[in-house]
Parts: structure tokens; sequence; C-alpha cells
């Protein structure tokens, strides 16, 4: 065999490798999206958002302990050619100890929390989620190993499984715990430990780690095999990039439970509810708010993917030099992203009492339409953000990305902060959240499109930003006009909303056939076919 036939070979089995990785991706994805109303469902719209307010802590410390193992891991191990246990084996030296302190930490912080969110139901829940976050530190390090040894099948079945697993344990657990007249937050919490807890032996199993993980001292020593140190000094900043973005992604909710429990709190303590019910009406609302978020994440969802492609371009093109090739990977990458998130959030704007009467009921829909249709606004700018923030590292600007995701999260806690008390309780400050979160966001948008501008000489070309601001805004009329649609008809009436998208671009020659052809063209050269 040749060394030409070799490396086709290697990119091949890559390829499918990294295919079955997004595919893995996507399908916990879609998981993720049918387990909420399936648990909303199972548990009821209380105890849905009881659940929704522990989540905001778990999931910014399960996301960052996830990402920051798994490529943290995955770089070592990449990098010690040869010496891929031994690297595994040293950064497991710093992981397994980081998991312990991060769970603990996540206990001690459940009370403060809880004060915060004047919600001391939510102090059980933490505690058994601080468990998830131990073994959740103990598997990432796992799946960052078998991606650096490039298993991306095993890594992908990993994904697969798991995702299954936990969706099974949520609703599952969830709905028994009901039935038997127990806290359906618990049971939720519960059925999630389970399942990470026979996740972690089947990815040891599948990785092999426990035929060879013990091995004598001073193996870390090696050239390519980084020292403890050295280790930690890089996992830090991928942790705190990734801090910044998961707090910015929560940090809406986080004080609309806040300020919920304080304008609730002062009818309960004049006497006019008794305390049980004032906790009840917050959660629910809470649950409203969630439900809305379900929806309004999906662009910055789609989008994930483009940057999993439009990074390792942008680094190869600045790695050798070739400016023109950044300037021109940027300025197609943000298009693409800008047209396809557009097309979501079209649908959002356009259909906002339909999708969540589709998944959730006429009730809960008509409370949280409006504010799904501000929320969609407000994460479609999120998730353009998101681009940015991923071209600025992908450039070596790591620290100026962190520092433009900080500045976001000083903003819309800002902005909630100052507009969201003030409104009347309930749907208006639902709403009024919303609001403060999209302009923030937008803001954040316009500065982040300004400093990527500057680094790489391009973003979404100015005629882009025209001709899907356009097509926004006649989906956005239509969806005040628009009345609810039953379950049968809402896919049909998306549909057709993204059809009149796609058409108003077309119209205003923003799609070409040239995007046709270069869509063709990323299937591969067919060449000596």
């Amino acid at each position: 065999m040749t060394a030409t036939s070799s490396s086709g070979d290697a990119a091949r089995s890559a390829g499918r490798g990294g295919v079955a990785v997004l595919g893995a991706k996507l399908f916990f994805l879609v998981v993720g999206f049918v387990q909420q109303p399936l648990l909303r469902i199972a548990v009821g719209l209380g105890d849905f958002g009881g659940f929704a307010q522990a989540l905001v802590v778990a999931n910014v410390v399960n996301n960052v302990v996830v990402s920051s193992a798994t490529q943290g891991v995955s770089r070592a191990v990449a990098g010690a050619p040869g010496h891929e246990k031994a690297a595994l084996r040293a950064a497991m030296r710093v992981h397994v100890p980081l998991a312990f302190a991060v769970a603990a930490a996540m206990a001690a912080a459940a009370p403060v929390y809880a004060a915060f969110e004047n919600a001391e139901d939510v102090v059980a829940p933490l505690l058994i989620l601080a468990l998830v976050a131990l073994l959740y530190g103990l598997y990432a390090p796992i799946i960052g190993y078998l991606n650096g040894t490039k298993r991306f099948g095993r890594q992908a079945g990993l994904d697969v499984i798991f995702a299954t697993l936990r969706t099974v344990g949520l609703v599952g657990f969830g709905y028994a715990f009901v039935a038997r007249g127990m806290s359906g937050v618990l049971g939720t919490t519960v059925g999630w430990v389970a399942a990470a807890a026979c996740i972690v032996p089947l990815a040891a199993r599948s990785a092999g780690v426990g035929t060879w993980m013990p091995r004598a001292r001073g193996e870390a020593q090696t050239a390519t095999v980084p020292r403890g140190g050295r280790y930690l000094g890089m996992l830090l900043p991928i942790a705190g990039a990734q801090l910044c973005t998961n707090v910015l992604m929560q940090i809406d909710l986080a004080l609309l439970g806040r300020f919920l429990g304080h304008a609730h709190g002062a009818a309960a303590a004049a006497g006019a509810i008794e305390g049980d019910a004032h906790r009840d009406t917050v959660k629910t609302w809470i649950a409203i708010y969630k439900e809305c978020q379900t929806f309004a994440f999906l662009p910055y969802q789609l989008l994930f993917s483009i940057t999993l492609i439009l990074f390792p371009m942008l680094a190869r093109a600045r790695a050798v030099g070739d400016e023109a090739g950044v300037r021109l990977f940027v300025a197609r990458g943000a298009r693409l992203a800008a047209i396809f998130g557009g097309l979501l959030v079209s649908v959002l704007v356009a259909l906002p009492e339909s999708v969540l009467s589709f998944a959730y009921g006429k009730a809960d829909a008509a409370r949280g339409a409006d504010v799904l249709r501000m929320m969609a606004l407000g994460q479609g700018a999120f998730a353009m953000l998101g681009i940015a923030t991923t071209i600025l590292t992908s450039l070596g600007r790591e620290r100026t990305a962190a520092l433009l995701t900080l500045g976001a999260v000083v903003v819309v806690g800002g902005a909630c902060a100052e507009f969201v008390p003030s409104a009347p309780f309930g749907h208006e400050q639902l709403l009024r959240s919303a609001e403060a979160t999209a302009g923030g966001l937008a803001a954040a948008l316009v500065v982040g499109g300004f400093v990527v501008r500057a680094h790489a000489g391009a973003f979404v070309p100015s005629a882009t930003v025209m001709r899907v601001g356009l097509a926004l805004t006649a989906c956005l009329a239509v969806g005040y006009v628009a009345p609810c649609f039953g379950r049968f008809v809402t896919p049909v009436a998306a549909l057709a909303v993204a059809g009149a998208y796609v058409a108003l671009l077309a119209v205003t020659r923003e799609i070409a056939a040239s995007d046709l052809a270069m869509v063709r063209a990323l299937r591969g050269p067919k060449a000596g076919r």
C-alpha cells in the first residue's frame, strides 16, 4: 500500500468517524428536545418548573465539566502519539480530584442558590445532581480519550446510549415518584444519577480503561505526556470560556426565578395567598419560560454544527498565513449561519403559539406565545454571537472571545435586573425578561461583529443582514395574524413559513445558483470515480 493510499484511507476513516459523532450529537439534540414535553407530562407543570430551576446550576456545571474534560483530554492524547494511555493516566490524575472538588462545591453552593432563588425545595435535587457532576467528571475524560485516539464510532455509540438512558431515567423515575405521591423533581434527578452511573462503567469498558489504567510512577515525565501543572494550565482557559457561554445561556432564567419569587412573595407575606400556593405559582411561570427556551435554543444548537466545520478551516488558513482564505471562510461561514439560523427563527416568530401548543398544549401556549416570539429573536442573536466567538477562538483570539462572552453576561444580567423586577408578576415578567435578554444579546452581537471584522476582515455581509432581516420581518408580521394551528397542521404550516422565508431570500437574490453549487461541492470531488 502506498503512502498516498494510506493517507487517503485515514482521511476517509476520520471522515466517517466525524459523521458518526455529528450524527450522535444530532441524535442527542433530538432526544433532548423530545425529552422536555415527555418530562412535562410525566411530572406536571409545577415540578417541571422546579426541575428547570435546579437545571440552571446543573447545566452550567455539567456542560463546563464535559466540554473542558473532553477537549482537554483529546488534545493531550492526540499530542502524545505512542503514549496515549500514559497521557490519559496523567490527565486522570487531574480530573479525578477535580470531579470530587466540583461535586463538593456544587453541593455546598446548593443552599446559597436556593436562598438566592427563594426556593428551598431545590436544595435536595441539587445535592443529588452533585453526584451527576461527579460522574460526568469521570465519564468525560474517557470520551476525550476515545476522541483523541480517533475511535469516533465508540464515542458516537456511547453518546447515543447515554442520551437514551438519560431520557428513560428522567421521565421514568420522575413519573414513578409522582405516581407514589413523592416529588417529581427528586424523581427526575435520581433517574439522571442512575443513567450516569450506568454509562461510566460502559465507557470505561469500551475504552478498556480498567485493564491498563494502573501503572508505575513517573510515567507522565515523557516529553509528549503533559505534567499535571501544564495540563491544568491548558484546561483552565477551556473551562473558563465554557463557563462564560453557559452562564450566558442560563442567567435570564436564574434571575427570573428570583424576581418572580420576590414579586409573588410580597403577596404571600401580606397574607393574600398561602406559602405553598405562592411557590407553586412561581414554579408554574418558570415552567412556561423553560418551555419557550426549548424552542428558542434550536438556532444555537443547529449552528453548533457549522462551528465544527468552520473552526478547523479557519485555523488551517491562519496557520499558513492565508489571510484571503481567512476572510473568505469567515464571510461564507457567517453568511450561511445567518441564513440557516434565520430559517428556524422565522418559523418561531411566525408560529410561536402553534409550536408551543404542538409540544405542550394550548393552555401553556397561550401564556408563552409572545414570550417565545421575543426569545427566538434574542437566541438568534446568541447563535450568531457563538459564531463570532468561534471565529475569534479559531484565529487564536481566545481571550478576546471569552471577554466578549463575559461582557454579554454582564449586559444581559444588568438588563434583566433593571427591567424585570418592576414588571407585574407573571406573564409580564416573563416577557420583560425575554425582551431584556434579546436586547442585551443584540448589543453583544453588534460589538462582536465589529471585533470579528477587525481581526478577520469580514463577518456577515451587510447585504445578507438586510435581506435576512427583511425576510424575518415579513415572517414576524405573519405571526401577529396567524391563528393557533392544531398538532396535525402545525408541521405543514411550519414548512410553509420556511418555504416563504427561502422564497423571499431567493427573490432578493440572497440565495442563488452559486449557493447550490457550493452545497454540492461539499460532497467532495467526484473525479476518479
